[in-house]
């Protein structure tokens, strides 16, 4: 009988390493990547669950998966269920039976409402914002950059702390400190919104440098990505009202306080 719970002890304990081990990062096309404990194919969607729910993600944007190089802490013999004790007998913290999936899911954040409300407050065209969390983090809240740049607008740590942001991947705060930070390079150039783009892509420090978008190929990409997706957003509301577009001058004034960019991304 010793010997019996020894092994399946130690047997519950190389399932629990392989569980660990089974952990992947998806490495997104656009260079960012979620770590997942596993995953699931649902129609063109791939659903990566996470450690505090999950988030679905179109296939073809995922390039590949890796193996989670993080090192795991073995988990406690003395945690695991012995043979002929219930686990339901166990303290709650030593239970080994996984919850039911609904109650670790996080609900869905309605981000559409988040960028509007935050838009409103820091007198932003929503579309203008929404164009440029699709460039920084395809709407994926628990995002991490290369470079260490978290959550939908992709602010690093430094920034996120300087605006108050204890938890970057909290949508709500990362979109209103984004959408301020937005907000705060726009009075800086003056309502440029290239400028602005591009101080929030390599810094105003690079901007002032080279008295316009830097000669960076990332920089001058994202820009010219943001540029076009806003357009084309702004080109399907004319479409729809029955309107045609009247200019594609980047110095047109919209309605709302950012100088909405419909131009080239050309340097001063």
């Amino acid at each position: 009988m010793k010997l019996s719970s020894t092994l399946a002890i130690a047997a519950l304990l190389a399932a629990a390493q392989a569980s660990a081990l089974a952990a992947e990062v998806a490495v997104l096309r656009n260079g960012f990547t979620i770590r997942c404990e596993r995953r699931e194919q649902v129609g063109d969607m791939m659903r990566l669950y996470t450690s505090s729910g999950y988030v679905d993600v179109p296939a073809a944007e995922i390039a590949a998966f890796e193996k989670d190089e993080t090192p795991v802490a073995p988990v406690p013999v003395a945690q695991l269920p012995v043979p002929g004790i219930q686990t339901a007998a166990l303290p709650p913290q030593t239970r080994t039976t996984p919850a039911p999936a609904v109650s670790v899911i996080t609900p869905k954040v309605d981000i559409d409402q988040l960028v509007r409300d935050a838009s409103d407050r820091h007198r932003l065209d929503p579309d203008f914002v929404n164009s440029v969390i699709k460039a920084e983090s395809g709407f994926h809240p628990r995002a991490v950059s290369p470079k260490g740049a978290r959550g939908l607008m992709q602010l690093m740590p430094g920034t996120a702390a300087q605006l108050g942001v204890a938890d970057a991947f909290d949508p709500k705060a990362n979109v209103d400190a984004g959408t301020a930070y937005l907000s705060s390079l726009l009075d800086l150039y003056n309502d440029d919104p290239i400028k602005a783009l591009a101080a929030y892509n390599a810094g105003p420090h690079r901007v002032d440098q080279y008295h316009g978008v830097p000669p960076y190929t990332e920089t001058r990409a994202y820009v010219a990505r943001i540029v076009r997706d806003f357009n084309a957003k702004k080109r399907a509301q004319m479409k729809s009202a029955g309107t045609q577009p009247k200019s594609t001058d980047a110095n047109a004034k919209p309605a709302q306080k950012p100088q909405t960019p419909q131009a080239s991304t050309t340097t001063d």
